[in-house]
């Protein structure tokens, strides 16, 4: 039985991920900050919890010191949008705390325990291909950690440790519920899982869904720069209220 580690397992994507990999024959070790949501998972079979911040480096190494795991799916994160006309510099340190040093905190407790066969997945998404409007923090943080991956992949690779990206488009989940603007071809959260899990079983580098909205943004980003600036100005909306900020998915 293959062991799998699963961040922001108590939210969206990760709660649907854990649950479908559980019932797949995976032992699920979920990851989050939630205790009440952890505890009815660990009511499922096949899963057991793990409760801690990922982006506190400490915590994060104390809570995952005895752990062992064959896949370790990095997907907690978070979202925010920028308003311009009131730069917050601490909602971009915000982001980058779970989107990337998260990550990093969750590699840095697990890395002495790598062995060959293991794999890690990064969580980042199809907004790092294109400049959306308000989506400086997002995308940033997104385009830096699939850059981390791919980089990691070459490290790895003498040891025998696969990594892969998997890069998702519109998934239906409580963070996306709070955006105020269309989300074209948007999936159920479930559909996500299955495509995720999908892409655990394969040796693909690089995972992306739904099919037709990823080969579109594929498409678009192997434009030129300048018709890229064109297609994102047609399509920047103003925000309909001030912007709040989301919860974590985590």
């Amino acid at each position: 039985m293959k062991r799998l580690l699963v961040t922001g397992a108590t939210s969206g994507i990760g709660e649907a991920v854990a649950l479908l990999a559980a019932k797949n024959g995976y032992a699920v070790i979920a990851c989050g900050r939630n205790k009440d949501k952890l505890a009815i998972l660990e009511q499922q079979p096949n899963i057991s919890t793990c409760q801690f911040d990922v982006t506190d480096l400490q915590a994060t190494k104390t809570a995952l010191a005895e752990v062992e795991c064959d896949i370790v799916l990095l997907n907690a994160g978070t979202c925010e949008y920028v308003d311009v006309d009131a730069i917050d510099a601490a909602m971009f340190q915000r982001v980058f705390d779970a989107n990337v040093f998260g990550v990093v905190n969750v590699i840095e407790a697990l890395s002495p325990k790598l062995v060959a066969g293991n794999k890690l997945v990064f969580v980042d998404s199809l907004a790092r291909l294109l400049p959306f409007a308000r989506s400086q923090a997002y995308g940033a943080s997104k385009a830096a950690l699939h850059y981390m991956a791919k980089s990691f992949a070459v490290d790895f690779a003498a040891k025998g440790i696969q990594v892969q990206t998997i890069s998702p488009g519109f998934v239906k989940t409580p963070l996306t519920d709070k955006n105020d603007f269309p989300m074209p071809m948007s999936i159920e959260v479930e559909e996500a899982a299955q495509d995720i899990l999908n892409g655990l079983a394969s040796r693909q580098a690089s995972v992306y869904f739904p099919t037709r909205f990823s080969l579109l943004l594929r498409c678009l980003d192997a434009l030129p720069e300048f018709i890229q600036h064109k297609l994102c100005l047609s399509m920047r909306q103003p925000p309909a209220a001030p912007v709040e900020q989301q919860k974590r998915d985590s």
